[in-house]
């Protein structure tokens, strides 16, 4: 395979992981986001998994912040 198509295979993967990503609601991606929590705080994984875990975190935490900032744009353009 040429590195050209490995590199849209690889771009191609991660466009279906970063949609997927967008589907998730707001309750899964807090359950996802509670777990991850959980393992951080229970310690026992090498540095790489609790970096890993870290990021996977933080993008769980933007996922949630933009569900949430959207609700409020919905309420505050309904109020009067």
């Amino acid at each position: 395979m040429s590195k050209r198509t490995e590199a849209a295979a690889d771009d191609k993967g991660k466009g279906t992981e970063a949609v997927a990503e967008e589907k998730l609601s707001y309750e899964q991606a807090r359950g996802e986001l509670a777990e991850v929590v959980q393992k951080l705080e229970s310690g026992g994984g090498t540095l790489e998994e609790s970096l890993a875990l870290w990021e996977r975190g933080e993008h769980l935490a933007a996922v949630c912040q933009r569900w949430l900032d959207g609700a409020k744009a919905k309420l505050d353009a309904a109020a009067p």
